[in-house]
């Protein structure tokens, strides 16, 4: 089953429930993955089923970084708070650099989510193997 990363930043959690609740039917067809307070939160909000990774203090954006490297990950939505940002809040940089290194699609705003997921769904689909 196609596996997808969700992070949120702490203004952008809300955000990040409201997209999964608008793109609920099309979510529940991938395997989720999110770091720890974003997946609780979607869980109670959609029931949708989510492995739950560390929160981000205590290393869950560096576990989800690792499954992209071992080639888990076939989509990223990293929903991030341009304008507020707390020091305890992932620094997305290091996420973005093993993206890149993996070719792994990253998306930090609903719009890219919107895309990507698209995409991802469009591949369901059409049978193109995926991560």
């Amino acid at each position: 089953m196609t596996t997808i990363a969700l992070i949120a930043h702490d203004g952008k959690k809300d955000d990040m429930i409201r997209f999964v609740r608008q793109h609920q039917e099309m979510l529940a067809r991938f395997r989720l993955i999110a770091t720890g307070t974003t997946g609780e939160r979607i869980q109670q909000a959609t029931g949708l089923s989510v492995e739950r990774m560390r929160s981000v203090p205590y290393g869950g954006d560096a576990q989800i970084a690792a499954r992209v490297a071992q080639g888990e990950i076939a989509g990223v939505f990293f929903l991030v708070d341009p304008l507020y940002a707390h020091p305890h809040e992932p620094d997305i940089s290091s996420l973005q650099r093993i993206c890149n290194v993996y070719d792994i699609p990253l998306a930090t705003n609903e719009a890219s989510a919107r895309f990507l997921l698209t995409g991802l769904h469009a591949a369901l689909d059409s049978g193109e193997e995926s991560r």
